[in-house]
C-alpha cells in the first residue's frame, strides 16, 4: 500500500482514561499518523488530557466531537477495530496484517478513519454499522481485548510496516568494512598455521589435510578487512607469548 493512496485519521470513541488518549497519540507520533479525533469523551477525561511526550502537536490539534458522524462524515472509508469475539458482526472481518491488501482494492485515493472503541465495551453494534470493514488484531482467545493505547500502537505499526504512512528511513551512516582479499586472508592463515603448529594442534601425519581444512574455514567465514586485522592481532599476540615463553 502506497502512502499516497490514503490519509488516515484515528478516531477514539468514548475513551474513558486520559492516559490512554495520551498513549494513543504517542503511538500515532511514533508511526507517522497525525490526525486524531475523539468522540464523546467524558469531560473530565478530555480536560485531563494535557500532553503526551513526543506527541504534543497531535494532542493540541486533536478535536473532540459529540457524534461519531461528525468524526467520519468526510472520510471515504471507515475501518473499525474489534477483538472479533462478538457473534454477528455482519461486516467483513480482516486480519490486521491484510489491511494493506484490502484498502487498495477499493480506492487508489481516499481518506480512511480507523475507529477504536471504549476501553470498557469496545465499539457498539451501531458504531460498527458505520464501518466498511472491521479489523481484528490477532490476540489470544483467553484475553482478546487490548488496552486502547496498545491497540492504536499495533495498528499504527502495521500501517507503517506496510508502507501506508511515511516513517524515518533506516540509518545509513554505519560503515561496513570491505571484504578481505585473498592476500590478507593468506597472511592470517600463515600465522594461524604457525601458532597451531607451536601448540601441537597440527600433527605431522595429518598436516596437509589440516591446513586445507583451515584455509577452507577462513574462506567460508567471509572475513572483512576489520575481521582480518582483529584476528591477525590476536594471533600475533599469541605467537609473541609462545615465543617469549620458549626463550625463557
Amino acid at each position: 500500500m502506497k502512502a499516497a493512496w490514503s490519509n488516515f485519521r484515528v478516531v477514539l470513541v468514548r475513551p474513558r482514561n486520559p492516559l490512554n488518549i495520551g498513549a494513543a497519540a504517542r503511538a500515532m507520533a511514533n508511526f507517522g499518523l497525525r490526525e486524531l479525533m475523539v468522540v464523546a469523551p467524558h469531560p473530565p477525561v478530555w480536560q485531563e488530557t494535557r500532553s503526551a511526550v513526543g506527541a504534543e502537536e497531535i494532542i493540541r490539534s486533536a478535536r473532540a466531537v459529540d457524534q461519531l458522524r461528525e468524526a467520519i462524515g468526510d472520510q471515504t472509508w471507515v475501518v473499525g477495530t474489534t477483538s472479533g469475539s462478538r457473534r454477528n458482526l455482519d461486516r467483513e472481518l480482516i486480519p490486521l496484517d491484510q489491511l494493506d491488501r484490502w484498502l487498495p482494492a477499493r480506492a487508489r485515493r481516499g481518506r480512511v478513519a480507523l475507529l477504536f472503541g471504549s476501553e470498557k465495551t469496545g465499539l457498539s453494534n451501531e458504531e460498527m454499522s458505520f464501518c466498511h470493514a472491521l479489523v481484528r488484531i490477532p490476540t489470544a482467545a483467553r484475553c482478546p481485548s487490548m488496552n486502547l493505547g496498545q491497540a492504536v500502537a499495533v495498528c499504527a505499526y502495521e500501517l507503517a510496516r506496510a508502507g501506508a504512512v511515511p516513517t524515518r528511513p533506516p540509518a545509513t551512516t554505519t560503515h561496513q568494512s570491505d571484504p578481505a582479499n585473498l592476500q590478507s586472508i593468506d597472511h592470517v592463515f600463515a600465522r594461524a598455521a604457525r601458532v597451531l603448529a607451536e601448540v601441537g594442534y597440527i600433527k605431522p601425519k595429518s598436516r596437509d589435510a589440516t591446513l586445507i581444512k583451515l584455509r577452507r574455514l577462513l574462506l567460508d567465514l567471509g572475513l572483512t578487512n576489520n575481521d582480518v586485522k582483529i584476528l591477525g592481532g590476536v594471533l600475533a599476540q599469541i605467537e609473541w607469548k609462545i615465543n617469549k615463553e620458549n626463550s625463557e
